[in-house]
């Protein structure tokens, strides 16, 4: 296991989060119908749904938003639901993941294509990047939590594959983890149940893309990739955007929104 000290997650970078607040709920709770949907509506017993829950706590969701979305499972609201994968590739040749759970696959293809086309990118066939990329799990610490020896250690011992602390400016990224905690995508439950015996709540668990390798983007192209990301990011069809880029601190100061 080896730990890293470069946070490279231009999703959290400054002034995103209150634009974003209203986008996240509704985001969240469409995640955890559709993870109610998929199993037993009860957290304990339905590991999606628990994941759903705890991300959305760890937004200070409020537990009414949370029960509403628990119950809409059984009115068949999530029925029409429909989870799609996008891949494409972004300024500088930069892979992009789109996660999107729609009511309208027309809708949402359409929308995802024309944000590609107009912010100097190109949609892909179906696995065009994805073979590129891991399936794994994501647990992420605030800084305060403890010290990189602190987390890498309680890490190991739940049986973490990897740890990677960053302890960023906040004049340059708003809302960035700490730390950051991979596993295997089937130990993600364990390991982050462990940790929190150890180190408290978590602020996020999840599971992720996490690509194999970072293309590094650099100058105007990251100004124009992150125009790509917010576009995505706005359309309410939209759950995740992953990508590949790896960007200096000092463009990503320069070009955050």
């Amino acid at each position: 296991m080896a730990g890293h000290s470069k946070f490279k997650n231009i999703m959290h970078r400054k002034g995103r989060a209150d634009a974003a607040r209203s986008k996240l709920f509704s985001r969240l709770s469409r995640e955890i119908t559709v993870a109610a949907k998929s199993g037993l509506p009860d957290p304990a017993m339905n590991p999606r749904l628990r994941l759903a829950v705890n991300n959305a706590k760890a937004e200070s969701m409020p537990k009414e938003n949370i029960d509403r979305a628990i119950k809409k499972a059984s009115g068949g609201e999530a029925d029409l639901m429909e989870e799609i994968r996008y891949e494409g590739r972004g300024p500088g040749g930069v892979g992009i993941i789109v996660e999107v759970l729609t009511d309208n696959r027309n809708r949402a293809g359409a929308n995802v294509r024309a944000a590609f086309s107009k912010h100097g990118g190109a949609l892909g066939e179906s696995n065009s990047v994805a073979f590129m990329w891991d399936r794994v799990g994501q647990i992420t610490y605030p800084a305060e939590a403890g010290s990189e020896d602190a987390v890498m250690e309680a890490a190991i011992e739940a049986g973490a594959q990897d740890v990677e602390s960053d302890l960023v400016k906040p004049d340059i990224y708003e809302d960035a983890p700490g730390h950051t905690i991979w596993t295997a995508f089937e130990d993600l439950n364990e390991v982050a149940e462990a940790m929190s015996k150890v180190l408290g709540d978590p602020k996020s668990t999840a599971i992720v893309w996490k690509p194999q390798a970072l293309t590094p983007v650099e100058g105007d192209q990251v100004g124009t990739l992150m125009k790509l990301i917010d576009a995505l990011e706005a359309d309410d069809d939209v759950q995740q955007v992953y990508t590949s880029a790896d960007i200096s601190d000092e463009d990503a100061a320069k070009y955050a929104g």
